[in-house]
């Protein structure tokens, strides 16, 4: 049995069995469990088991195994459960009282958690199954563009080829983000995909409302995500109301055509305005703001992807993209993970504790490369203090890319991995803002933030 097969098999004890486990998903990082009751999870015993580096008790329960290794503990407890990720395991052999047990801890759940809590985390749903797709083909425009700017012949073939392989899924995203946001809230998901095509469709330069020409993609997946999630609202409202044998028919004609016409003389001029305030609003809080916004946004992200939310930023970064070329938010938030990263190592030169050695071993490579969470679960947060001189560490860095308005092509990486993707051809400041995080990090956590006694629970 290899060892993801034996963290498979005791992540589905400690969860409660089979019986108690509803759905399998995962994102780059963490194995994401809905159980359907909560009482019946050992949470201590998931944090002793060997490989997992954090618990995050959420609306889903999320284990933090870390890069590669999620995938394939994952697939073990799929193969040992015959439970298929992302499908629902919903026995129609319950009793009453188990479904009311299940329902009460949905209720439960969704109760805990705020309103703007619940929209970043349905964001989140929305963006995460796309995470492998925009790392890939942002790499790949990374690539290309820095071949470009080393001199390569931007006509070639092989340039060209790759630029239509990385930009493609950047050209039709809108339509995947529909099709997730229907799947998302319960909805038909080609209903949602088809709001993105019509927002985004060229063929709207032509039209003219309000008197003057619509412009494809106003609104930017804001406007998709609203449109999407209205569609799968009016759908359900009509089919209340048409009979079983004409539903196929009518409830798309009628919810598609109502939706269609609000999408274009309502949600995209509101969400237009909506998505220009962030989008600028942005631009013009790092323009001005300088040393001490860069600082604050890189200094307060870490606290935002220890319980997830980092992902309810991803349409803020694409629409920044949209809109100006590139996003100036990404750079100076990706020196959050290097200012944990040069605490890692701090910890690591003056700690004799074998295993915080070891997770350290473990994560520095991945933390390099801009996965930071094996160092965060793993190293600085069970530890305490080195969290705090991480994000200070970060604030360093954010100020330096801030004031080098440094931005970014793509999204979905970060650390190292990001140094394709920076625009204009400023890498060397991105990497000396890396190089001040890794620094500040590193000193303030070995002068202040770290003693042995901190290692004593860490076993």
């Amino acid at each position: 049995m290899t060892k993801e097969q034996q963290m498979a098999a005791s992540i589905l004890k400690n969860i409660g069995g089979q019986e108690n486990l509803y759905k399998i998903m995962h994102c780059q990082t963490r194995l994401r469990l809905t159980v359907n009751t909560k009482e019946k999870v050992d949470m201590e015993g998931l944090r002793s088991i060997n490989g997992v580096l954090g618990v995050v008790d959420d609306d889903t329960l999320q284990i933090v195994v870390g890069p590669g290794t999620v995938n394939q503990v994952a697939a073990s407890l799929s193969s040992l459960t015959g439970l298929n990720i992302g499908e629902e395991n919903n026995p129609d052999d319950l009793s009453l009282e188990e479904r009311a047990a299940i329902n009460k801890q949905e209720i439960k759940n969704r109760s805990k958690k705020t309103p703007i809590k619940q929209l970043l985390k349905k964001i989140g749903n929305i963006f995460i199954p796309l995470i492998p797709g925009l790392v890939a083909s942002g790499l790949i425009n990374g690539i290309a563009n820095f071949s470009i700017n080393a001199g390569a012949d931007p006509k070639s073939t092989l340039l060209s080829i790759m630029v239509v392989i990385g930009s493609s899924l950047f050209t039709f995203l809108a339509i995947l983000v529909g099709w997730n946001t229907a799947k998302e809230f319960n909805g038909t998901p080609v209903l949602g995909a088809i709001m993105g095509m019509i927002l985004f469709n060229p063929a709207l330069a032509n039209l003219t409302i309000y008197g003057e020409a619509l412009t494809p993609g106003r609104g930017g997946l804001f406007g998709v995500i609203f449109a999407a999630w209205l569609i799968t609202l009016i759908e359900k409202q009509v089919r209340k109301g048409v009979p079983n044998s004409l539903d196929i028919i009518i409830t798309p004609l009628i919810s598609l055509l109502t939706v269609g016409l609000l999408s274009l003389y309502a949600i995209q001029p509101l969400f237009g305005v909506f998505t220009d305030a962030i989008t600028n609003g942005i631009q013009s809080i790092l323009n001005i703001g300088g040393i001490v916004a860069g600082a604050l946004l890189s200094g307060f992200f870490l606290p935002l992807v220890m319980v997830g939310l980092h992902q309810g930023l991803t349409p803020i970064h694409l629409d920044l993209i949209h809109q100006f070329g590139y996003t100036s938010l990404l750079p100076v938030l990706a020196m959050a993970g290097a200012g944990q990263v040069g605490a890692a190592i701090a910890v690591y030169v003056k700690t004799k504790n074998k295993k915080l050695r070891n997770n350290i071993k473990g994560g520095l490579p991945v933390g390099f490369l801009g996965i930071g969470e094996p160092l965060l679960y793993g190293v600085t947060l069970p530890l305490g203090r080195p969290f705090i001189t991480a994000c200070i560490g970060a604030a360093f860095g954010g100020a330096f890319q801030a004031v080098m308005h440094t931005g970014a092509l793509g999204i979905g990486v970060s650390g190292l991995s990001l140094i394709p993707l920076i625009a204009q051809n400023k890498y060397v400041y991105y990497f000396i803002g890396l190089i001040i995080a890794y620094a500040a990090g590193f000193i303030l956590t070995y002068l202040f933030g770290y003693n042995e006694k901190m290692a004593e629970n860490i076993k």
